[in-house]
């Protein structure tokens, strides 16, 4: 049996110059937001604790609770809109085609009767309000020439529903039926945001001309602005009220939120603003914001999750990140197995702690892509598709010097000497690369096209797995390979090996979905008949007492073999990973992390049979 113990999400996906709309639920103090094609569901004081839905065919794009809070409305790039329950493994309601294009924004109406939904229509119609278990139109939206960012749905009776976007326009509309009332041309550059206080009242608008304007909710009359003095000097993305609809929090290019009071006559000052944690850079600037209850959520182009107190201003926030793209590897530190180090192409590599989730990104003084990556005390290797292979000084959460070696051609795998971590085995197109430290002992052209290795611990032998599927042992002396028996047994090109903590056995995988674990000594196989994978297997590890081997899959499961025991004992993790998985780390015997193409990194209890 294995059992999810813990989730490390990933960041919501956000895009340079756009906002992106969270959302959130006041009654459970969860926060909804979407990465690739997952829509995640955070609780505010359960960091630990993540739902990821994985329903929909493309990319996601925003999501929204029902007013009850009992069904989630979400949209993706191709104008679907699914809706699904909150509980039991959210059951789907209905599922709609709702526009031609990309959803940007969608809202329920304060009886959950209804949800509006806006973006990119392709040429059709770019705003569609309907019933929300029939999908029947609920009037005409006319008035948009180009990509409506934002709508909004007036909370109280009468009914209205208001519109922006990239054509400058804020459009207003009475139903339901609805129908056009009247369109203000205010702005000077893209509407990103619009909301209605949640007394009915009001309805602010906010723009990338640095501007917010506030309208009477009723009418659509424009009552007044936020005031200019103080205020954002960069575009602003998002803007959410407050529960009692006497302020807004605001969030701008210019890496600040600001907190502005609301008088009664529709004139905003700003009362407090938020500097951005962080070094300044452009991953700094802020794309979204969230007023729910007493936390302010604030989320970064980076993608970061900033959460400050409303009540306590001066606290500082409690912030929280993680990854946005596929990770691609994961180590455990041998000395301390609690520390989880993750990786994803862009270059990023975060330090979990086991129980307490996020500790840190580690800020390397050079910032190159990662392609491999491996981890000896105190020192990380990586390697990417620049040709050089780094070795940086791993101290406590900061990196120190870094010093590489280009090694003329673009690696594929790299594989550390253990026991003496200066030696490293490289493996390219056609050969492998024998470095010590920083320095090259010897480049051998082996004649065929190489796809995985590994190097024994002690630095006397190495496994060089081919195209054809053939796993060749070679002993090294020296600067020199010298070839000692071929095994066959894989049907496809070696994408992985790994031998076991103790050397008595080494695994290897293949494309063609099989695993198989052999004897050192005999050189025998010992186990057979792993091929419970539906697809290509992406990596594999030894549990510590030799006793396990676990395989990821990019068929979304990892499955956890007993050595000692048939194939057919095995424990499957079914789903692991939305995308497959490309990362595994056993933590000790009874704990096994895994990371995957969806940016989340996942801690497993297993309990054997």
């Amino acid at each position: 049996m294995a059992e999810l113990k813990e989730t490390y999400a990933c960041i919501p996906s956000t895009d340079r110059g756009r906002g992106i709309l969270i959302s959130g639920d006041p009654k459970s103090n969860s926060i909804l937001y979407c990465n690739g094609r997952s829509v995640i569901i955070r609780y505010l004081d359960r960091p630990l604790q993540v739902a990821v839905y994985g329903e929909h065919a493309y990319q996601a794009t925003v999501a929204r609770y029902s007013p009850n809070g009992e069904w989630i409305a979400s949209a993706d790039v191709s104008g679907t809109v699914r809706i699904w329950g909150t509980h039991n493994d959210f059951v789907l309601k209905k599922e709609f085609r709702v526009l031609s294009g990309r959803i940007d924004d969608l809202q329920w109406s304060p009886d959950g009767m209804r949800i509006v939904a806006c973006g990119d229509g392709k040429g059709k119609s770019l705003v569609r309000a309907f019933m929300w278990d029939s999908g029947t139109n609920v009037g005409e939206f006319d008035g948009h020439s180009r990509r409506v960012l934002s709508c909004a749905f007036k909370p109280t009776r009468p009914f209205r529903i208001a519109t922006c976007g990239e054509d400058f326009l804020m459009n207003f509309y009475e139903g339901p039926p609805f129908k056009f009332k009247l369109s203000h041309r205010e702005h000077s550059n893209f509407v990103n945001c619009l909301r209605f206080s949640p007394d009915g009242s009001k309805l602010i608008s906010v723009s990338s001309d640095k501007k917010g304007i506030i309208y009477d909710a009723k009418t659509g009359d424009i009552i007044g602005e936020l005031s200019s003095e103080d205020g954002h000097r960069g575009s602003i993305y998002a803007v959410s009220w407050s529960p009692d609809s006497k302020q807004v929090l605001t969030v701008s290019a210019d890496k600040s939120a600001k907190i502005w009071d609301i008088s009664d006559d529709g004139k905003g000052k700003v009362k407090k603003t938020l500097a951005s944690p962080g070094s300044g850079g452009v991953e700094d600037m802020l794309v979204g914001c969230l007023w729910q209850n007493d936390h302010l959520v604030t989320v970064s182009l980076g993608g970061t999750i900033s959460i400050f107190s409303a009540s306590d201003l001066e606290k500082s926030p409690v912030s929280f990140s993680g990854h946005m793209k596929n990770v691609n590897s994961l180590a455990v530190l041998r000395s301390d197995p609690k520390i989880i180090l993750s990786t994803s192409y862009d270059g990023l590599i975060v330090k979990w702690i086991q129980g307490i989730g996020y500790s840190g990104k580690l800020d390397r003084k050079v910032t190159s892509q990662i392609k491999c990556f491996a981890v000896v005390e105190g020192e990380i290797v990586s390697c990417a598709f620049d040709n050089k292979i780094w070795r940086v000084s791993l101290l406590g959460d900061q990196c120190g010097d870094a010093n590489s070696v280009d090694v003329g051609t673009q690696p594929k795998d790299l594989s550390l000497a253990l026991n003496s971590p200066e030696v490293t085995l490289v493996s390219f197109e056609t050969g492998v690369i024998l470095l010590r430290g920083t320095k090259v002992l010897s480049t051998i052209n082996l004649g065929f096209t190489v796809t995985a290795s590994v190097i024994s611990p002690d630095g006397t032998e190495a496994i060089v797995g081919g195209q054809d599927g053939k796993l060749r042992l070679y002993s090294i002396t020296g600067d020199s390979l010298n070839e000692e028996v071929v095994l066959e047994k894989h049907r496809g090109a070696i994408t992985i090996i790994r031998y076991s903590p103790d050397v008595s056995m080494f695994a290897s995988a293949d494309v063609n979905r099989e695993a198989v674990v052999w004897d050192r000594a005999s050189r025998e196989v010992k186990l057979k008949n792993m091929l419970y994978h539906t697809a290509r297997i992406n990596c594999l590890d030894w549990s510590p007492d030799n006793t396990m081997v676990a395989t990821g899959s990019l068929d979304t499961c990892v499955i956890i073999y007993d050595v000692s025991k048939p194939a057919s004992h095995r424990i499957t993790i079914k789903g692991a990973h939305l995308g497959g998985v490309y990362g595994l780390a056993f933590t000790d015997e009874r704990n096994i992390v895994s990371s995957g193409e969806d940016a989340c990194v996942r801690v497993w209890g297993i309990t054997p049979q």
